[in-house]
């Protein structure tokens, strides 16, 4: 493990995502919070933009309204031609993906944090692809140090082989954010709090790690690391 995450440049473009669900209400309500008043994201080296990603789902409290937003940045529907029938996801996933990324590209944004509530009483849950990002892992050290005393699990959802297809993964790196348990549709003011503080910790991260100081991986890191593979179908 190297002394520094990549990427070696300091990071200039960031966003935070809520809503891809549309009724997980701790990023919905941040989310648009956040469209008000940016500025609490904002901080010297880098801008931060917040994103509310499926308004029609968010504005109906649905999952989705036609398919799971978070399962459509593939190349599969990110590349097809558009067509008036495209389910409602997929035609905001391009958008989405034109906003943010492309999708695999140099001028992508450097980094996508996307909020989620889940109903299990799982905690806090870093979702991120693969250990192989190593500046997500850094972040997620980082993020599990804030709290020690509670359960901070990290959750690698990506198989050898197979594309990416979450929010997230549109950017050159990403993290996924998953608090609970919170029923769909409701807002718990402790886990709101939370993943506000959450958000904080992970941008004040980025400023840090755009300083420049070195930052060191846990000793035997790949050990310590859980690899929860396909439990994180259902995020």
């Amino acid at each position: 493990m190297c002394s520094r995450p990549e990427p070696p440049e300091p990071l200039r473009r960031v966003a935070v995502v809520g809503g891809t669900h549309g009724n997980e209400m701790s990023g919905v309500c941040l989310a648009r919070y956040w469209l008000r008043a940016p500025g609490e994201l904002q901080r010297p080296s880098f801008s931060a933009v917040p994103v509310l990603a499926n308004p029609a789902a968010t504005a109906a409290c649905r999952r989705y309204v036609d398919c799971d937003l978070n399962r459509a940045f593939t190349s599969a529907f990110l590349t097809a031609r558009a067509h008036p029938d495209d389910p409602y996801e997929v035609t905001r996933a391009r958008e989405l993906n034109q906003l943010l990324g492309p999708k695999a590209s140099g001028q992508a944004f450097d980094f996508v944090l996307d909020l989620h509530n889940t109903t299990a009483s799982m905690g806090t849950c870093l979702v991120a692809e693969s250990s192989h990002d190593v500046f997500a892992m850094h972040l997620c050290h980082h993020l599990q140090l804030q709290s020690p005393e509670l359960p901070c699990r990290v959750f690698l959802y990506q198989l050898p082989g197979e594309e990416s297809y979450s929010v997230h993964s549109v950017a050159k790196s990403g993290l996924g954010l998953e608090l609970g348990p919170q029923p769909q549709g409701v807002l718990r003011a402790d886990l709101l709090a939370r993943m506000r503080a959450l958000v904080a910790a992970a941008l004040d991260f980025i400023q840090l790690f755009n300083q420049g100081p070195r930052l060191r991986a846990p000793a035997a890191w790949s050990t310590h690391l859980p690899d929860v593979r396909r439990q994180g179908r259902a995020l």
